[in-house]
């Protein structure tokens, strides 16, 4: 095979653009072999697609869909045809882009219709997604939601009046002529690699999670506090709703909020606590507990946590535990509530000891985001709220990263079409993560934990008195970045994008007068330690996040030296 161009060509695409007619002709051309994924799959489960769909739902097709998808692409001189929801995928489209020329078959929906048409009706059950009254509206939206991770392809054909072997030429052109340049730009895999494993929820562009347990929807938008009660009203609740926040948040929110309830004739009573990670505790739990013991609170009556990570945090661990379990309805107010503490169901408090060592996994009902609320907040409060979308940026997202890199001034002015859309993006990552890994099992929850390791430990050594939890997490991520440097997984100038990065939205990246021995000892506590070794979350690459156990004990040492000077 001539220097430079891919081992394998993958098409991708809507049903009906042509990717199974099309592979084969490319195939023949240049004497390679045909996988097709869906074929794949029904050859390692034993049965069709439909009967997948139809008997154990998507989620564990797309599970079945990931590991077809690992074993075409682990062989060389083929073309992979793809079902058209396989980019999806994060971990699909990150296996897909590895030394492979992604063509993307496009095609128009009325032409979607009338090449379906001309199959047959009989054959739509071997398209499940698409089954279902209104044909041409079901294609409109579902190619819609697809469409931007369609655009990522290296190189797209439209089909509309072309044969199939119009088409196969064009691919092996492609492949021939144009494949080494195109695979030779060196952000390729970022971007291939991004937006997530989310779906939009409708036309006004706000995320669906959906995890095993629970499937909910993330409304985001400027000024969406006044639609709190008609999202109630949506999700079928009535009567009596418990609003749980800070002082300092409800001083502020909190007479809008329950106008909001009460329009909707929903009797809102509210409960608040003292500001400060140090109302994130048992003693804070055991008060609430009294107040809805006090207020007769009843199974299926909500809790609407209304305010920052801390609030999120431990209201939702109220509701996991009172009654065995209440309705939740998150309404973070901060940005570190909003990308992160919100989405994903981890809820739970502080012991004197370390960070979230008591909790639970529980999803919320709906979250509901007003990013207008980030204006309300200090300073430092929003400063320390964009670790965490860099640290999403830096392990999933190469496109965040990049706006992130290009629109600073405007997303730290709290431009509000920009910073909309940073918030999206960072909290699809978060869904897609929380999705894929919702108990932290299987890795790729884990990788959220970039910068925590360190992070935490230096809350827990200044007994959460001395750092915000995102500026702890700025000085930890520049640590894992250190150490990643030092063992040689760092490739390019990643670490010191990240460096400009965090400078440029004003974040520490060290800190001075802590005893790096109590550093260590609070490193020991942390949640990811197993049998005494401490697992890290490091980085390769944007997108690229790797777990270790084996870090060299002198590493540490210089790491935590590097960002205590």
């Amino acid at each position: 095979m001539p220097a430079g161009r891919p081992k394998r060509i993958v098409l991708i695409g809507f049903s009906g653009t042509g990717k199974s007619a099309v592979s084969p002709l490319v195939a023949q051309q240049l004497g390679w072999h045909v996988i097709d994924t869906d074929h794949l799959v029904e050859v390692g489960s034993g049965t069709d697609v439909a009967d997948i769909f139809r008997v154990c739902g998507e989620g564990e097709f797309r599970r079945l869909e990931e590991e077809a998808v690992r074993q075409a692409t682990e062989q060389e001189k083929v073309v992979i045809s793809c079902g058209g929801g396989a980019v999806l995928s994060s971990e699909n489209r990150y296996l897909l882009a590895r030394d492979t020329l992604i063509v993307c078959l496009e095609a128009r929906p009325e032409t979607i219709v009338s090449r379906l048409a001309e199959e047959g009706r009989d054959n739509l059950p071997d398209r499940p997604l698409l089954a279902g009254t209104d044909l041409p509206r079901r294609i409109r939206d579902l190619k819609a939601r697809r469409q931007p991770l369609y655009a990522l392809a290296d190189w797209i054909v439209h089909t509309d009046g072309l044969a199939p072997d119009q088409v196969a030429d064009e691919v092996v052109r492609v492949w021939r002529e144009l494949s080494p340049a195109l695979l030779s730009d060196n952000h390729r895999l970022e971007s291939f690699g991004s937006p997530l494993d989310v779906e939009i929820a409708d036309d006004s562009g706000d995320i669906a999670v959906r995890t095993p347990s629970a499937s909910y929807p993330v409304r985001i938008g400027w000024g969406l506090l006044g639609q709190l009660g008609q999202l109630m009203k949506e999700e079928g609740f009535g009567g009596r709703a418990f609003v749980v926040s800070d002082t300092d948040v409800f001083a502020r929110y909190g007479d809008a909020a329950v106008a909001s309830l009460r329009s909707v004739g929903l009797n809102a009573r509210s409960f608040t606590v003292p500001v400060g990670e140090a109302a994130k505790s048992l003693t804070t739990v055991a008060s609430a507990y009294d107040w809805l013991v006090s207020e007769k609170a009843e199974r299926g009556e909500p809790i609407i946590a209304l305010g920052g990570g801390v609030v999120t945090d431990m209201a939702g661990f109220v509701a996991a535990t009172f009654l065995r379990g209440l309705p939740l309805v998150q309404v973070p107010t901060s940005l570190i509530g909003m990308v992160d503490a919100a989405i994903g169901g981890k809820v739970g408090v502080n012991l004197p000891q370390a960070k979230n060592l008591v909790g639970s996994f529980y999803q919320p009902c709906s979250v509901l985001v007003d990013v207008s609320a980030l204006r309300s907040l200090s300073p430092r409060q929003l400063t320390s709220g964009w670790a965490e979308v860099i640290k999403h940026a830096m392990i999933a997202d190469g496109p965040l990263l990049e706006l992130l890199e290009q629109r600073s001034e405007e997303v730290i002015d709290l431009r509000p079409e920009v910073t909309a859309e940073v918030i999206r993006l960072s909290i699809a990552i978060k869904a897609d993560v929380v999705g894929r890994d919702e108990h932290e099992q299987v890795g790729p929850r884990t990788f959220l934990n970039y910068g925590h390791t360190i992070g935490h430990a230096l809350e827990a050594a200044t007994e959460y008195d001395a750092f915000l939890h995102g500026e702890a997490v700025a000085i930890g991520m520049t640590a894992a970045a250190y150490i990643s440097d030092r063992l040689g997984l760092l490739s390019g100038n990643l670490r010191e994008r990240q460096a400009d990065l965090l400078r440029n939205f004003r974040l520490p990246m060290e800190a001075s007068g802590l005893d790096p021995e109590k550093v260590r000892e609070a490193i020991l506590l942390d949640k990811k330690v197993q049998r005494q070794a401490v697992r890290w979350v490091l980085i390769e690459g944007v997108g690229r996040p790797v777990i270790r156990d084996d870090v060299p004990a002198d590493v540490v040492e210089e790491a935590i030296a590097s960002v205590l000077e």
